[in-house]
């Protein structure tokens, strides 16, 4: 099937999408973008995490034929151009990224957060983030990246 979208504010097509496809692996095979990670397939680790029409879905859950006509916001397309996003800066930083696998869904998901609540509590960060796991760090560098770029979006 074609698959028709908009991908981080550009209209996309991908030929070839088979119809039971996730839009996580349309996404990294067909479109080209490999920021969200196929980690557990099963939307139990976070790491697929993009926006689908406004909302933060789990792409590896999510049929490719489900997003046909709809908007899609991935890891690449937060910043909106080539400077970094202030959740993105604050995670490189903050020392937040280690192997990488985890870290697109993380800043999906803190981007979400901080997009409602620039200012959110250390109860907040950890319930918006209870979705994503990693296995490499203890969290605290996430969460200190998290407060860090809120503080810096809630200035700007």
């Amino acid at each position: 099937m074609r698959l028709t979208l908009t991908v981080n504010g550009e209209r996309r097509e991908a030929d070839g999408v088979w119809e039971g496809e996730s839009l996580l692996d349309a996404l990294r095979e067909h479109l080209e973008l490999p920021g969200s990670k196929n980690a557990c397939e099963q939307g139990e680790c976070g790491s697929c995490s993009v926006y689908l029409d406004g909302e933060v879905v789990c792409a590896c859950l999510v049929l490719a034929a489900q997003a046909e006509g709809r908007d899609v916001l991935t890891v690449e397309g937060i910043a909106g151009g080539e400077d970094l996003h202030e959740v993105q800066r604050a995670f490189v930083e903050a020392g937040a990224v280690q192997c990488g696998f985890c870290t697109p869904g993380l800043i999906v998901a803190s981007h979400d957060l901080l997009r409602r609540n620039p200012r959110p509590s250390d109860a907040e960060i950890r319930e918006a983030l209870a979705g994503n796991l990693c296995r490499c760090t203890g969290y605290e560098k996430i969460l200190g990246a998290v407060r860090l770029a809120g503080e810096r979006m809630a200035v700007s």
